[in-house]
């Protein structure tokens, strides 16, 4: 039989994994075996520089804290899994996705966005999401084409009317 602070150790890590799903706004579960130390590193920046992070859980406990949240990924937490938590939808996913493509050892496996499940489809769709960033430089710069062709317009017509007077 277990011993009682092993329980108790245990359950307080399906209680952090559980918290940590609960305020992320996406959670992915990805693959990282054959990543040097090294890489893992990188890819820990990476995902700090993103407001994100990863970590290593216990397949059992992580399907503990899973159940707990009536949420069921199936058969994808057999093997070792690394689990990337974002406070943003999109950043973690991004940030993975394009790690991936030069570390091909790095797969990743489902995601969680805002409490939904998310398959390698759709993370795969959502990785191509331009950032927040670069959504509201795409949104800036197409109000100031808008507001640049009612300033010539303007224009041009305070010049009409000049001409007619």
């Amino acid at each position: 039989m277990a011993n009682q602070k092993i329980i108790e150790k245990k359950a307080s890590v399906v209680e952090e994994i559980k918290e940590k799903i609960e305020k992320s706004s996406s959670v992915v579960f990805f693959e990282y075996r054959g990543l040097t130390v090294s890489e893992t590193d990188k890819l820990r920046k990476i995902l700090r520089e993103s407001g994100s992070e990863f970590k290593v859980y216990k397949n059992t406990l992580a399907s503990r804290a899973l159940a707990s949240l009536n949420i069921d990924l199936g058969e994808v937490l057999e093997g070792p899994k690394a689990i990337a938590f974002g406070t943003d939808q999109i950043a973690p996913i991004k940030a993975l996705s394009d790690f991936a493509k030069e570390h091909k050892l790095l797969e990743m496996k489902v995601g969680i966005v805002d409490g939904n499940v998310a398959d390698l489809k759709m993370l795969t769709e959502l990785a191509q999401i331009p950032s927040r960033d670069g959504l509201l430089t795409m949104f800036a710069s197409g109000l100031l084409e808008h507001a640049r062709n009612f300033a010539i317009c303007l224009d041009l017509h305070s010049k009409n009317l000049e001409e007619n007077k």
